[in-house]
């Protein structure tokens, strides 16, 4: 149940009777055999727990789990550390005397004398066969596959990856048959490209509720290893029929729908995000869950004088230590200009230069600087350039939205770009780097797994080496050169091509 899925009625222990407030509706909190006194999991009540008589031989869901330990809640921090482990014991919660009062005892010792050799002799070898995989069947509660998985590290086998996107598979296929049964085939087109099958029908089903799941649940670490072999593989069992095209690539020209392992396939609780996935496209899954999808954004760079030339301020009553745009400077510079009359009478586009200007503006430390005080007038534009680059500060501001630059506070420096680079990995493998997101209040997290689907490819993320461990900067990687996909997604969030930087480190230099 850590990993999300529902307590079954048959699953319900200390009972009965079971308490008078687990009524249908009511939040209640699990604990396990062993802690008892330590809730687990926070859920909503979908029968009428407390009037049950008896839980053998019932079925169907008793508890829909809410939040546990180590869900999205659970695990959320902004120093991207997860939540810390659950005590051992609570007193108060649930006393030892209780317990001792309870058939809660002889359940746990019911457990423990369980013999894994009882069941060799009934015949039932057990473990998920490592030919076939043969999948669930709904008398057989599907979710206690999944019960097991924690958010803690766990130790993910070649052959529970194997058995996830098998899985995978079989719970697409099963709800395309129970969604959509009156269109044809239940409203899949074939034939189904490779990468098309992946991203629409196989990783938005995995069960990926950490980031240590992303990690372990990727293709290559199956016994496949790739898309051609899993399709091959389905094939075999009949689930599916794939043809090779030519050029090497298989595509899936049919599926088996009628097969028990897809009919009677029991759903398993899966991350609320990519449970949205399965019944609508990426891009409106993407609109409810990535507040950064759609938004409006609007950079400015603002200028703060320098005390050198506070002066130029008094005439228009401006203040010196405000922060200007560079169309807001101009006329404070016009309006002491022509306060001082250093407009030259022979060129209206030729302003004089004062002792002022000739020393906080220009500093001779350039031919150009020594050329302007040795005629003794500039340029209107070539003097509002200087002032702009060399007499302020440079700050800036990223607005989203409605938001004005009076909400933010500005942010010393040139507005950070986008990184985007390419650069080839082991071997001639060719990898995507995105950096420099947070700034254009895009999750790096959430692109990731966006990418990920529109990619059909691997992605991780993890911190900018170099970045401040106070402020970290994070960094996606995509396998593959995923330079456009990456920049069709940013336009999505409002992010323009010229805030994007692209570093191709690919090209071979020209000798």
């Amino acid at each position: 149940m850590r990993g999300g899925a529902d307590l079954m009625t048959p699953g319900l222990a200390h009972g009965p009777p079971f308490p008078a407030k687990a009524i249908k509706g009511a939040v209640v909190a699990i604990a396990s055999y062993e802690n008892p006194s330590v809730p687990m999991v926070v859920g909503e009540c979908e029968i009428n727990v407390a009037s049950l008589e008896t839980v053998r031989g019932t079925k169907g869901h008793a508890v829909k789990g809410l939040h546990w330990q180590g869900d999205e809640i659970w695990s959320w921090s902004q120093t991207n550390k997860s939540g810390a482990e659950p005590p051992g014991h609570l007193g108060g919660w649930f006393e030892d005397h209780d317990i001792e009062n309870s058939e809660f005892l002889a359940a746990q010792e019911g457990v423990e004398s369980l013999n894994v050799e009882d069941a060799e002799e009934d015949g039932d070898d057990g473990g998920v066969p490592v030919n076939g995989l043969q999948g669930k069947r709904a008398e057989e509660p599907y979710t206690e596959t999944f019960e097991e998985v924690t958010t803690e590290k766990k130790q993910w086998t070649t052959q529970d990856i194997d058995q996830a996107f098998r899985n995978a598979f079989l719970y697409a296929m099963h709800n395309a048959r129970e969604v959509r049964k009156g269109e044809p085939n239940h409203g899949i087109e074939f034939p189904i490209q490779q990468s098309l099958f992946m991203s629409n029908h196989i990783l938005p089903y995995l069960p990926v509720f950490t980031a240590d799941d992303g990690a372990a649940l990727q293709l290559k670490k199956t016994s496949w290893k790739n898309v051609k072999k899993f399709i091959k593989a389905l094939d075999k069992e009949a689930l599916l029929k794939s043809k090779e095209r030519n050029g090497g690539e298989t595509v899936v020209i049919d599926v088996n729908f009628d097969d028990p392992s897809v009919a009677d396939f029991a759903p398993f609780r899966l991350p609320k995000k990519e449970a949205a996935a399965a019944n609508g496209t990426s891009d409106e899954v993407a609109s409810h869950s990535d507040s950064s999808m759609g938004q409006s954004l609007r950079r400015l760079q603002l200028l703060k004088p320098k005390e050198k030339i506070h002066t130029l301020f008094a005439t228009s009553n401006a203040d010196p230590r405000a922060l200007y745009l560079p169309t807001e400077l101009k006329p404070i510079v016009t309006a002491y200009i022509d306060s001082e009359s250093l407009i030259s009478s022979t060129n209206k586009r030729l302003v004089t230069l004062n002792p002022l200007l000739a020393n906080a503006v220009f500093d001779s430390s350039s031919s150009q600087d020594k050329d302007i005080l040795a005629k003794g007038s500039v340029p209107r534009d070539t003097l509002m350039e200087r002032i702009t680059s060399s007499c302020c500060s440079p700050h800036y501001v990223i607005l989203r939205n409605n938001e004005s630059r009076e909400s933010l506070k500005p942010k010393a420096g040139t507005p950070p770009s986008i990184k985007i680079t390419l650069e080839t990995r082991t071997g001639n493998k060719t990898a995507t780097k995105v950096s420099g997101l947070e700034a254009y209040y895009v999750s790096p997290a959430v692109l990731a797994e966006e990418l990920q689907k529109t990619c059909a490819s691997s992605t991780s993320v993890g911190q900018l080496v170099g970045s401040s461990p106070k402020t970290p900067v994070m960094e996606i990687m995509v396998q593959g050169p995923q330079k456009d996909a990456v920049i069709k997604a940013l336009e999505k969030r409002g992010i323009r091509k010229e805030w994007v930087e692209v570093v191709d480190k690919t090209k071979k230099k020209k000798k």
